[in-house]
C-alpha cells in the first residue's frame, strides 16, 4: 500500500518538459544519426584566451536505414543528398548532460530548392555526445588555432507548423 502511494505522488509531480521539442502541429519527416565534429578556435577574449565555436562538420544517416541523407555545416545548415538545403536559427537549447554540446531546436528556412528538405520547418539535434570546447589548451601559444572535437548527435526534421 505504501508503495503504490509513492508511485502515485511520484507520478502527480509536474513533469519538466523538454522546450527543445517542436510544436504539435508538426510531424517528423526523418530522424538521422549525426556523427562529426564541432571545430573551435583559440582566440584572445577580454580575460585572457578561450576556445571560440566556429562551424559543425557532420555526416548524417538515415536512423533506420544508416544510409547517408544529408551533411552538416556552418550556417548552420543541412544539405539532402538530393540538393535541398535549410539553414537553421536556434529557437530553444537546453544542456541535459553538462560534458556534451546542447540540444537544440531550430527553426529552419529552405534554400528554395526541391526536394527533401523543401518543407523542414524544424530541426531538433538531441542525444548529444561529445563535442564540447576543450577545458584548456587555448593560450597565447595555440592563438587562432583550430581543434576538431568529435561528437554523435540525433538529428530529427519536422514538416508543419
Amino acid at each position: 500500500m505504501l508503495a503504490a502511494l509513492s508511485l502515485l505522488a511520484l507520478l502527480s509531480l509536474p513533469q519538466a518538459t523538454d522546450t527543445t521539442l517542436p510544436p504539435s502541429t508538426t510531424q517528423i519527416a526523418l530522424t538521422a544519426e549525426g556523427r562529426g565534429v564541432q571545430i573551435y578556435r583559440c582566440q584572445q577574449q577580454a580575460g585572457g584566451y578561450a576556445w571560440t565555436f566556429v562551424a559543425p562538420e557532420a555526416d548524417l544517416a538515415d536512423a533506420s536505414t544508416h544510409q547517408p541523407v544529408a551533411t552538416h555545416g556552418a550556417g548552420p545548415t543541412w544539405t539532402s543528398i538530393d540538393g535541398s538545403s535549410i539553414t537553421g536559427k536556434v529557437l530553444e537549447k537546453s544542456s541535459p548532460d553538462p560534458a556534451s554540446i546542447p540540444w537544440l531546436l531550430l527553426s529552419s528556412t529552405p534554400a528554395g530548392n526541391p526536394g527533401a528538405f523543401a518543407h523542414i520547418a524544424y530541426v531538433r539535434r538531441s542525444q548529444t555526445h561529445g563535442g564540447n570546447a576543450p577545458a584548456n589548451g587555448c593560450d597565447a601559444g595555440h592563438a587562432n588555432q583550430t581543434t576538431r572535437v568529435p561528437y554523435t548527435a540525433t538529428y530529427t526534421f519536422y514538416t508543419g507548423q
